[in-house]
């Protein structure tokens, strides 16, 4: 499982800068899917500055590993998880 966990670190950080679509499980039947750039990378956790919002949000590498947050890196729909 770390090794998994290294592999989504390092693909996070080689798009670290670029434009991604995210969809995040927020509970019951929620759904939260917005666009914005991965600002930061750090060893447990990366950032997005959301656009729409004009706020920074943050998620953990194990939250994409357990498929919560999927990304997408746009414009080409790439999809990372």
């Amino acid at each position: 499982m770390s090794g998994d966990l290294c592999r989504i670190r390092a693909q996070v950080a080689v798009h670290k800068g670029e434009k991604v679509r995210y969809r995040a499980t927020k509970g019951r039947r929620k759904v939260e899917e917005r666009q914005g750039v991965i600002l930061e990378t750090y060893p447990n956790l990366f950032t997005m500055y959301v656009e729409s919002q004009q706020s920074t949000v943050s998620f953990s590498y194990v939250e994409l590993l357990t498929k919560e947050v999927e990304l997408e890196i746009l414009p080409g729909h790439e999809k990372l998880f």
